[in-house]
This record gives structure tokens, C-alpha cells and sequence, in this order.
């Protein structure tokens, strides 16, 4: 990982979101991150690599490294499907996910589950290690799973394996995304190990990513849904971090990426014949504007949440957000999607 900036950004991978279609769109609103990971590859004993997943590394528009991310707890059935992603030389690396909250994954003993079985965990990250030989072997996790207290048996884990890369999610698996980031803990993981940490959670911005990085001296920032909001926030942090004057974004370029990801996600349904349902796809749109004008506007956000037609939503958009009124840095913090990032401020 020699060859990425210092500090260096990455996308973090959310499923069903940030997706090929999200990749490209990015690189058309200011160039996106410097290290990309892919939504999650299921792992099970009737697992087969997901076609569309896999297009986002065969068909990597960003010209930077993507890394396979895998979910699972089966020690060879998560080496096999490491054997099948590293085939493809496009696969810069593997990496393993310890912290997705969701109560189904935690309940098949996987994703953050997996963090409170840490002998599995030490069993699975020694075979993804081996299987790997010279390619990235990368983490992502969450500080715990009850509580952040149990994050130093986690990190001697770690330590035991040559983890290239641990991206740490300062939150714990039952804190989801409802609370402040533990600062703290995450540089406890920056002191103790030799590899790179990145820091996750709660960068909705460029003075939060500033002072995330600051508090704890991470090698990089991991960006999920501040990057939805705002696409621009990659070039913004690179702007910072060269010491020059992050630019503004105005309303009328966050309808031209509304746009744009209109285009990509709909062609990318025709391409892997899944279909094209304009009703569908406006409901699908509306998990993405969620987090884009969260707090721009009430009566925006009432009206969008209620269109159902594709005339309709676009009327909308045009109406609210045709002009070079500028956005808000930071969204509302007191909602279910943004919380807890004042802290960092």
C-alpha cells in the first residue's frame, strides 16, 4: 500500500449502494477515493460470486485498486471464494467483514457476529492470510460487540496476523449508527499495530475527516454514507489535506449527480438483465436521496419520500434544486441517518 497518498481515502462499501454504478457516478462528480472495497460477496457452502459484484472489480472505472470484500464464518468455503476472486489479477486484494450490525448477518454467526467468537476470528483471518500470499489481506471492523472494553482482545488477534490493511469502524455492533465514534479506541488500534489503520464512521465532511484523522492519527479515512450525501468529499479531503480550500457544492450539481446516478444504476439493470421497472427504480433512487438532501429542505424531503412516478420525482428535483444556492456542509445531525459527528467537531 506503498503507493497510495498519505493520508488516502477510501470508499466504504455498503451493499446494495455503493455498487459499480456508484463507482462510476463518483468518478464523474470530482474523481472519487483513492482505495475502493466492494459491497460483501455471501460466503456459504452453495455460495458462487455474485455477477454483478464481481463487474465492479472486472469493470473498475477509477483507474485505483478495488478489493474484494467477503461475509461469512466458514473457513474453507471463505477460501474458496478468496481462490476464485484472486483468478482475476483486477482483485488487488481480499478483505473480511467483522463489522456489518444487521441482525440477520449477526445471527449466522458472521459480519460484527463474528466478534464474539474471536477464536473463529483467528482461525478465519490466519486461512484468508495464507490464501492470499502477496496480495492485500484487509480488515474492516467494529470496536466490539457489546462494548468498545473488548476491543483490546480483538486487536491481540490482529496483531498475531499480517493484516496489510484494518479499516476500524469506531463504533461497537449494538451501537449500529446511533451514537459518536470512539475516538479513542480507534487510536489505541493506530498505537498497537503495525499495519496501516483507517479510520470509519461519522466523516460527513472535511472538518470531521480532519479531526477524526487528527484525534487519531490514522494512515486514511474510510467514507460510506457522508460520500452518498456529498460525492465530493473525496476531492475536498484531497484539497485539505495539500493544505489548499476545499470547493463548495451548489444545489444545481447535486441535481446533476442525481442524474447521473439515475442513468448508471438504470443502465446497469438492463446490462446484468435484471430488468427495468421505472416504478422500481424510482423506489431504488429514493435510498440514495435519503441521505442526499437529509436536511435541505422538510417539505423536499415529505414530497420525495412520496413520489412514486419518474415525472414526478424529477419535477421535484428541478423545482428544489435547479439554482446555485449552496449545501449545507454538514447534514442534520439529530436523524437516523446522521448521527453522533459533533463530537468529532
Amino acid at each position: 500500500m506503498v503507493d497510495l497518498p498519505q493520508p488516502f481515502t477510501v470508499l466504504a462499501p455498503m451493499q446494495e449502494v455503493t455498487d459499480l454504478p456508484f463507482w462510476k457516478t463518483l468518478m464523474q462528480c470530482g474523481g472519487g477515493a483513492d482505495l475502493y472495497i466492494t459491497e460483501y460477496f455471501r460466503v456459504h457452502i452453495h455460495s458462487t460470486l455474485e455477477k454483478d459484484i464481481l463487474a465492479s472489480l472486472l469493470q473498475n472505472p477509477t483507474g485505483r485498486p478495488a478489493i474484494a470484500q467477503m461475509i461469512g464464518q466458514d473457513v474453507a468455503e471463505m477460501r474458496r471464494t478468496a481462490a476464485a476472486l484472486l483468478e482475476h489479477e483486477e482483485v488487488a486484494g481480499i478483505d473480511i467483514n467483522l463489522g456489518c450490525p444487521a441482525p440477520v448477518v449477526c445471527s449466522k454467526q458472521a459480519g460484527g457476529g463474528l466478534l464474539r467468537d474471536l477464536e473463529q476470528v483467528h482461525r478465519l483471518l490466519g486461512g484468508l492470510r495464507e490464501q492470499c500470499g502477496e496480495r492485500w489481506f484487509t480488515v474492516k471492523t467494529r470496536v466490539g460487540f457489546e462494548s468498545e472494553e473488548e476491543f483490546g482482545e480483538l486487536l491481540e488477534v490482529f496483531a498475531r496476523h499480517e493484516i496489510d490493511m484494518l479499516s476500524v469502524h469506531g463504533r461497537t455492533v449494538r451501537e449500529r449508527y446511533q451514537t459518536p465514534v470512539h475516538v479513542d479506541v480507534v487510536r489505541t488500534a493506530v498505537e498497537r499495530l503495525a499495519c496501516p489503520v483507517v479510520a470509519n464512521g461519522n466523516v460527513v465532511d472535511v472538518a470531521t475527516g480532519q479531526s477524526y484523522l487528527r484525534q487519531t492519527e490514522a494512515a486514511g479515512l474510510m467514507v460510506g454514507r457522508g460520500a452518498i450525501r456529498n460525492p465530493w468529499i473525496f476531492p475536498q479531503l484531497r484539497a485539505a489535506f495539500s493544505g489548499q480550500e476545499p470547493e463548495t457544492v451548489e444545489r444545481r450539481q447535486l441535481l446533476n449527480y442525481i442524474l447521473i446516478l439515475w442513468e448508471e444504476t438504470a443502465r446497469a439493470r438492463l446490462e446484468f438483465r435484471q430488468g427495468f421497472e421505472e416504478k422500481k427504480h424510482v423506489q431504488k433512487m429514493k435510498r440514495y436521496l435519503n441521505y442526499i438532501i437529509a436536511g435541505l429542505d422538510d417539505d423536499f424531503e415529505f414530497r420525495m419520500k412520496r413520489s412514486r412516478e419518474k415525472e414526478e420525482l424529477f419535477a421535484l428535483l428541478h423545482d428544489f434544486l435547479d439554482n446555485d444556492e449552496h449545501v449545507p456542509a454538514l447534514p442534520p445531525e439529530r436523524s437516523k441517518l446522521f448521527c453522533g459527528f459533533s463530537e468529532l467537531l
